[in-house]
């Protein structure tokens, strides 16, 4: 590749004499801490092709290590999280293929601890960015602690965790000047973007209306990875894990994301708090993708390819058992935040494979908690514990609270009877599949990797018309803030490989060239003395045209459970009316808010008293679910004198959420945007606005566009 000219700091001559230790990398090589030059640093070291991540591979261990202890105490990644306990109870066996006891045993009641989190954003940043959530399970059962550590997308950006620490650094604030916060939109994050083609069916997921989710508790969650199922023979069985939420996949509106950033960044976290405190559950369905070992190679994509998923057209998801989270954190700090995932963590019956993703963060993970836990004892804080006692030859360290009895620390030992003993199998004792491996080491990546564009076609086809408007309009949003045109043109080139369309669109907002077919596109992500045929993205069509799972269009429809309704109301009001409906939102399993002009009581039309929940100003449209207005007509009149209702009802609208009215308020909806429609019922019937509200949003009001709020 020809030498890259990057670095836009001038010289200055007075501070490079002040400052010895500054590094210019302008026209220099690659090289390690230790000064050797690097000649591939896009993949790790591996046992042929498709082989497992070798531990003797130097460069990818310190620039992981390096990476994993760039910052304490919060977390490089996922540094925002919010927590919560709850079960796990299995009602589908899946002993035919796997001997994992809390997967086999219907009678098993599994305890769990969850955490979600945002990727990119540091602890104090909000909520509501656009960006991949993680979704991590911790299952403590009697034979260990398994850790599902996935996220609410199914794929990832890279193929090879060498690329995290490249990942990671693009999508951070600038390190020039630390900006943005947990936003993606500026150049460095698509600068990596556009020279990664394996990227591109992970940033459509990115742009799409996944990376803005209404509550934790509507996302679904995936374990990415493809891991193994072993059972009483040894025998193998791939799966692919998937956590489906009863409450049904549902998004915000961009405006309304950023919106909510301002008002109460802590949207989520308070939103899974006050429905675990209120008894509304939150509940997921675990389902499994399984692949028997000898169809491998069925599929037109690689299994091990962490950016690829298995359409649930070839491969059904198997419900298996429900995630039910019941208990609130005690404390924040010593549960949320000391709680430590790692993909490692697993249990006779699972195993992994050789994705070389997975097979990074098998190393990643103990490195980062070293760093943030203060050393190798993370283990014995109380949310870490597993539920059975442990038993080796670790020793002391900082912070040890394991009080071990006895002369022997060693194995083996006579001394102490031979104790700890090794497990047999037939024990419990945990042995690795024995897969065969024979290839030569090597630092590349195999042929069956490079399809970067079939999976990106099938997941934008799949999507509904307003949720590919939603994925053009991110695209241009976020290209926009790019100050530097190359990137955003060979955005373009990448964008043009997906569909033209959706970069004919792209181009137009950021006044460039349309393009009529697809173009080149650059790969980065070649070693020095790479060929670049051996890297170049290979244009395969996808094995289905559309697949239904991948749009939020055909999600759960079909309850208001944990919803949030604003009532508007000021002196005046039908409290009958108000009554009535708080009882039946209530009975439905929404909670209810009256919204008026002050705190205290609104005087209604029979005489009784209606408290006041919040105020105009001191709530917002874009924290509730939908916003009804009861009659009668001198109340919608006066309510006309509050112009912050007047603009909290054009906003919910503006949101595409159902709007409801008594047909006595119509007086007040004339002086909105408001219009019969979609989503709208002004006349009175309370099951009809339930209705409404149960589905979420009416997204082709958007097409609209007249709404100015």
């Amino acid at each position: 590749m020809p030498k890259q000219k990057t670095s836009s700091t001038p010289k200055n001559a007075k501070l490079d004499n002040l400052s010895p230790n500054l590094s210019d990398a302008s026209d220099k090589a690659m090289t390690t801490d230790q000064g050797v030059k690097i000649n591939d640093d896009h993949n790790s070291l591996r046992s042929g092709d498709r082989g497992a991540t070798l531990m003797e591979d130097f460069i990818f261990r310190e620039k992981m290590t390096h990476f994993d202890h760039e910052r304490i105490p919060e977390r490089i990644v996922h540094a925002r999280g919010s927590g919560a306990h709850g079960v796990f109870k299995l009602h589908t066996s899946l002993a035919p293929y796997t001997k994992a006891g809390f997967l086999t045993d219907t009678n098993r009641e599994t305890p769990v601890f969850v955490r979600f989190s945002t990727v990119v954003g540091s602890r104090g940043s909000t909520d509501l960015a656009r960006d991949v959530r993680g979704f991590a399970v911790k299952f403590y059962t009697p034979e260990g602690n398994f850790d599902l550590v996935g996220n609410n997308i199914p794929v990832f950006f890279i193929q090879d965790a060498m690329k995290f620490p490249d990942l990671i650094h693009a999508a951070k604030p600038e390190p020039d000047n630390e900006m943005p916060q947990a936003a993606t939109a500026h150049d460095t994050l698509w600068d990596f973007i556009s020279l990664m083609p394996e990227s591109t069916h992970m940033i459509m997921w990115a742009m799409s209306d996944r990376a803005i989710p209404r509550s934790l508790r509507m996302m679904e969650g995936f374990g990415i990875h493809t891991f193994r199922l072993i059972d009483e023979k040894g025998k193998s069985t791939f799966v692919k894990f998937h956590w489906k939420p009863s409450l049904g996949v549902h998004s915000v509106a961009w405006d309304e994301a950023q919106k909510i950033s301002g008002k109460d960044p802590d949207f989520h976290r308070k939103d899974l708090w006050e429905a675990i405190e209120q008894g509304n559950f939150p509940q997921w369905e675990l389902g499994v993708q399984l692949v028997p070992e000898k169809d491998e190679h069925k599929f037109d994509f690689d299994l091990l390819d962490a950016t690829k998923i298995i359409p649930e057209e070839l491969v059904p998801v198997m419900p298996v058992g429900t995630l039910t989270l019941n208990k609130n954190p005690d404390n924040f700090f010593a549960e949320t935040e000391q709680v430590a995932f790692h993909p490692g963590h697993i249990v006779p019956g699972i195993d992994f494979t050789n994705d070389p993703l997975l097979q990074g963060r098998l190393f990643s993970y103990t490195d980062t908690q070293l760093s943030r836990l203060g050393g190798p004892n993370f283990h014995e804080i109380p949310i870490n514990r597993p539920v059975v006692p442990v038993y080796n030859n670790q020793r002391d360290a900082h912070m040890r609270m394991q009080i071990d009895r006895g002369k022997a620390s060693y194995s083996p030992n006579s001394i102490g009877g031979g104790c700890p003993y090794l497990a047999k199998m037939a024990e419990g004792g945990f042995t690795s599949y024995q897969e065969k491996i024979d290839g030569r080491k090597i630092r590349g990546r195999s042929p069956s990797f490079l399809d970067h564009f079939s999976q990106a076609i099938l997941f934008y086809n799949s999507q509904s018309e307003p949720e590919r408007q939603h994925i053009k309009d991110a695209f241009s949003f976020e290209l926009s803030k790019c100050t530097m045109p190359s990137i955003r043109e060979r955005m373009l080139r990448n964008l043009s490989n997906v569909d033209l369309e959706l970069a004919a669109y792209v181009a137009s907002k950021l006044g460039l060239p349309q393009p009529t077919k697809a173009m080149p596109v650059e790969n980065g992500a070649i070693p020095a003395d790479g060929n670049l045929k051996d890297y170049q993205p290979v244009k395969k069509k996808p094995m289905i045209e559309k697949s239904a799972a991948l749009s939020m269009a055909n999600t759960v429809k079909n309850s208001i459970i944990s919803r949030k309704i604003a009532v508007l109301a000021t002196d005046g009001v039908a409290g009958k009316e108000i009554k009535k409906l708080k009882k039946l939102l209530k009975d439905q399993g929404a909670s209810m808010k009256v919204i008026g002009p002050r705190l205290g009581q609104l005087k209604s039309l029979d005489g009784q008293p209606i408290e006041v929940d919040m105020t105009f100003f001191n709530t917002s449209s874009v924290l509730h679910d939908a916003v009804y207005v009861p009659g009668d007509s001198d109340h919608a009149t006066a309510l006309l004198q509050e112009p912050e209702a007047i603009h909290f009802v054009n906003e919910q609208y503006r949101h595409c959420k159902a709007i409801g009215g008594s047909a006595d308020a119509q007086s007040f909806f004339t002086e909105t945007y408001v219009t019969d429609g979609p989503g709208v019922s002004l006349d009175g019937k309370p099951q009809e606005f339930i209705n409404n509200v149960a589905q979420h949003r009416f997204w082709e009001r958007e097409m609209e566009r007249k709404v100015p709020a």
